[in-house]
Order: structure tokens, then C-alpha cells, then sequence
């Protein structure tokens, strides 16, 4: 059974607006318990967990045994971001803790109560065992009647209707929410040329596994399957040193069906163009974490002592100073390229105006302090792009 549409009456805002009202009562007046400064080989792991802030001060290596020495306990659905086998390996964590609670998930004619600490329709779904399509749509909402649900949250799936498309030769099932055969062409962008065929009317209305068909009058044309590569989103982790990378939501390529018209001469193809592409599978993102941390440099102890010390005045990354230094000059203050100059290889035209600008007016090119307190200044004003060597460019 498809939903058409929703109504809510004045009893169902009223039941929303005091869940909500309620909900925010309870934030304003949860308490929260905080914990001393760690000590040398202690960590701070603050605890988010419905509502209450606990802050724990700990040796412990990951979250599981941080939860046991606590004497925190969790259910198996209960969900902890992150994750209660992770290593720790900084001094400070934010921990939320996601309690699972009953739901009635109505398919259609079918219901079905489960416990879940997933905050989305789609994961809900998914730990359910509940295949969802790209183009259904699912919402969670108040549940009307606790007593009959046994549950504060209903969530109501509204199947999209299958479709078999022969487009230009090639079929497949599609999924829409479209009602009708125009609403259809323009969600899925199909546009008719002036040779295009379809086996009915545009206002024809949808009903699942019809069959639609669309054909193109004279030039050759043919569809073919192709994959749509997934998108990929880095989370760039500073506690994690450069060159360490992992996968935490593995991506999957879509499916597109692509429709080329093709000219044909002498039996040969002499031109091809793209006339319909149809995403027929959603491509799923890939998330992958990759470490930023810059190994220690190594060098001349007294030169790595005054870029450490400028660092901590400006506020940046002592190693990313270190490593540019290293790779523009070797760690070389005389260091002369034929055109640039000094440790870190300044442009000898612009080094006046720079040492006078940042405290170093008429200081040498290759006076070490004047070329670390210059170089340092312009990289913690964002001028890191002067240098080519910049690892976090």
C-alpha cells in the first residue's frame, strides 16, 4: 500500500510538541559531573550518555575497558561512537553514548518492533534487515498510542513503485515516486527528442512493474550498462601520523544505463554522442580516515631548537616547519640555489620588505634567526604556499 499522503490531527501536534517540550526540559536540567586534569599516562574521557556529562580520568586502552571500570554498563543494542574496541590514543575523548530504543516500523501492511540506538530511518532500516531502495522514502514520527505500539516512535516506509524501463533497447527496474509517466521522465531526466517513441501517454498513471518503453525513429542507437564510480571523503585525523589511512564506510559504485546515438558510414562508426544517462543505482560514499601528524625531523639540534621555539610563539606545527626547512635547504643556513637563498630558500628580491615587515629590517638573507622568525611569521598568516616543499599543502 503506497501513502498518497499524511494528515495529522490537532491530538497529533499535541502529543509532538509535548515529546519535544519534554525533551528539552530534560536537557536544561541534566547534570554534568566533571572530572580532574589528567596526570602523565592518564586520559580525559568525557561520557555523553542520555543527557548526563561524566568525565573519567583513566589508563585504560580503549573504551570497552574504560565502560567496565566505570561500571557503565550497555545493552547489545546500544551504540557507542567511538567505537568500545578503538585504541585510545590521545589524552582527551569525547564519547556519545546512543541508548537503543523500541520503534514500530510499518511497511506497508507489515509491522514490526525493534530495538535500535540508530538515529536515522535508513540505519534503523538497515539493522533491521530492511532492504531499502534509493527512491523510497521512510520518516520517523510520534507514535499516536504508546500502549498499542509499545513504542514512542513509529517509522513509515513508503515504498517506491518498480518500474520495467526498456530505454532505447535496454531494460531494467527502476524505482520512482512519480504517479504518473510525465512526473516519471522528469524525475529520472528523460527527455524525448523529436524522433522518440513511447509505448503510452505521458499521463498515463504508474502502477507497479508496468512497462514502459522508449525508442528512437532512424539514427542507430544503443544503451549500455556502466558503473558510476563512488565518491570518496577523507577525515584527515591529526593524531594519526601522515601515510596512515583507513576505511571506515567502504563505498560501493552505482549503476547508470547510458543511451548513445551512433553514425554509422562505409560500415564503420565515424561518431558517437550521449543522449540519455539514466542513474539507475546510487553510488554509496566512501569514508576513509588518513593521518595528518608529521613524523619528528631530524637535524642540527640548535637549528630545530629555534624553529620549535618560533612555532610555539605563532601557534603552528613545529614539524611542518621542520620538514620544510629540511627539504629547501637541507638544514643548510647558506644554502644557494643560484636564485634563492638561506635555510629556507627566500626570493632575494622580496627578503627586504619581508625582514622589515616581520622585525628583521636589514638583516642578512642568511642570518638563521631573521630566516625562521620571517618564514614562521608568514606561514602562521597562512602564507604557507610560498613553499613548494609544504607537506600539508
Amino acid at each position: 500500500m503506497r501513502l498518497e499522503s499524511r494528515r495529522f490531527t490537532s491530538y497529533h501536534v499535541f502529543i509532538a510538541a509535548a515529546v519535544i517540550g519534554f525533551a528539552l526540559l530534560a536537557v536544561l536540567m541534566v547534570p554534568r559531573v566533571h572530572a580532574a586534569a589528567p596526570q602523565s599516562g592518564e586520559r580525559l574521557v568525557t561520557i555523553h550518555d542520555r543527557g548526563v556529562e561524566r568525565g573519567i580520568i583513566t589508563k585504560k586502552n580503549t573504551l570497552r575497558d574504560v565502560f567496565t571500570e566505570a561500571g557503565i554498563r550497555l545493552d547489545e543494542n546500544d551504540r557507542v561512537e567511538p567505537g568500545l574496541d578503538e585504541k585510545l590514543v590521545t589524552n582527551n575523548y569525547q564519547v556519545n553514548v546512543y541508548r537503543a530504543r523500541p520503534i514500530v516500523i510499518v511497511d506497508g501492511q507489515v509491522q514490526q518492533r525493534v530495538m535500535s540506538a540508530h538515529q536515522t530511518p535508513k540505519q534503523i532500516a538497515e539493522a533491521a534487515g530492511i532492504e531499502l531502495q534509493d527512491q523510497d522514502e521512510a520518516e520517523l514520527l510520534p507514535s499516536t498510542d504508546i500502549v498499542r505500539d509499545g513504542a514512542s516512535l513509529r517509522m513509515i516506509i513508503d515504498r517506491a513503485l518498480p518500474i520495467n524501463l526498456t530505454l532505447y533497447g535496454k531494460t531494467e527496474t527502476v524505482y520512482t515516486q512519480a504517479n504518473d509517466v510525465a512526473g516519471f521522465l522528469s524525475e529520472k531526466g528523460i527527455s524525448l527528442g523529436e524522433k522518440d517513441d513511447m509505448s503510452v501517454e505521458e499521463s498515463t498513471p504508474l502502477t507497479a512493474n508496468m512497462s514502459l518503453k522508449i525508442w528512437r525513429n532512424g539514427k542507430q542507437t544503443v544503451t549500455r550498462e556502466e558503473k558510476v564510480a563512488f565518491p570518496v571523503e577523507q577525515v584527515r585525523d591529526a593524531n594519526r601520523e601522515v601515510g596512515y589511512r583507513q576505511v571506515k564506510t567502504p563505498g560501493t559504485d552505482g549503476k547508470k544505463m547510458v543511451t548513445y546515438e551512433i553514425v554509422m558510414r562505409d560500415g564503420r562508426e565515424v561518431s558517437r554522442k550521449t543522449i540519455q544517462s539514466v542513474v539507475t543505482k546510487q553510488p554509496k560514499k566512501q569514508v576513509e580516515v588518513v593521518g595528518t601528524k608529521l613524523p619528528p625531523v631530524a637535524g642540527p639540534a640548535e637549528i630545530l631548537d629555534r624553529i620549535n621555539a618560533a612555532s610555539r610563539r605563532h601557534g603552528i606545527d613545529a614539524n611542518r616547519v621542520a620538514t620544510i626547512a629540511k627539504c629547501e635547504s637541507g638544514f643548510n643556513p647558506t644554502a644557494d640555489s643560484g636564485y634563492y637563498k638561506g635555510l629556507f630558500q627566500h626570493d632575494p628580491n622580496y627578503w627586504p620588505a619581508r625582514a622589515e615587515r616581520y622585525g628583521y629590517a636589514g638583516a642578512s638573507i642568511f642570518d638563521v634567526d631573521a630566516q625562521i622568525g620571517v618564514s614562521t611569521a608568514m606561514m602562521a598568516g597562512g602564507g604557507w604556499s610560498h613553499w613548494g616543499c609544504d607537506p600539508g599543502a
